[in-house]
């Protein structure tokens, strides 16, 4: 017989440690999470605009990069609203509760 399957990676390493929760409760939490994913829907909107920028100033940019730099912008913004609709959604939830 073979040995164990190994699990499989879905989230990145440093990602699975954090799902997993702190080992010694000095983890960063939800909220830093959630802040470093809003720097980084930032710095993708900021890297979309500088290659569109170049692309429209004539000086010889990749119209390909430009066009997928702006769809990882734009899904990053649809992620983030999402999140944001499923966190107004909880709390919508959690102020009906009666205690």
């Amino acid at each position: 017989m073979s040995g164990p399957i190994s699990p499989l990676r879905i989230l990145p390493a440093e990602l699975e440690s954090a799902a997993a929760g702190p080992a010694d409760g000095a983890g960063g939490g939800f909220a830093d999470t959630l802040r470093g994913a809003m720097e980084e829907m930032g710095d993708l909107s900021s890297a979309a605009e500088t290659k569109v920028a170049g692309v429209l100033a004539g000086n010889g940019a990749d119209v390909h990069s430009a066009l997928i730099a702006v769809e990882k912008a734009d899904l990053s913004f649809q992620l983030m609203m999402q999140v944001r609709n499923k966190i107004v959604s909880a709390y919508q939830e959690i102020s009906r509760m009666q205690f």
